[in-house]
């Protein structure tokens, strides 16, 4: 695939997967042994639709509004660099706390890979704790100075 068709296929990809909550264009966009690193809080990487789709569920379980927008979106052979900035409002219970219905505004990239039009790895960074801070999850506590 060109490097033109790959960004197409993420920008589709972030559209429906996200903005629109299409579980079943997961199905069909990635590979069924594709790891992505950086989606879960405790390091440890995602494998295939079986474990993409329930980290979905839960950010737009927690977040139904959520929106993406590509900021920019370049590659090189086989793989694609987006970089992104979302809106989303806390309106749901999935993050173990009760909806707080704040906004959050955040940032992130995602460099993925793709083989015969199929996303087959994929690396996140994002503000999880600026997420988590926006919403009142996380409170850092005040230094001291000694």
């Amino acid at each position: 695939m060109s490097v033109e068709k790959n960004i197409e296929l993420m920008r589709r990809w972030f559209k429906e997967v996200w903005n629109e909550g299409k579980t079943e264009t997961i199905h069909e966009l990635l590979a069924p042994d594709a790891v992505g690193v950086g989606e879960l809080e405790d390091g440890r990487p995602v494998h295939g639709p079986a474990e993409f789709i329930p980290f979905v569920n839960r950010i737009r379980g927690a977040f139904p509004d959520v929106k993406i927008q590509i900021e920019d979106a370049f590659g090189a052979g086989d793989k694609v660099v987006l970089r992104w900035s979302a809106t989303m409002t806390h309106r749901g219970d999935h993050l173990g706390m009760p909806a707080t219905g704040r906004p959050v505004q955040m940032t992130g990239i995602t460099i993925a890979r793709i083989l015969d039009n199929k996303i087959i790895e994929g690396w996140d960074s994002w503000d999880q704790l600026g997420m988590l801070k926006q919403i009142g999850l996380y409170e850092p506590a005040l230094l001291k100075s000694a």
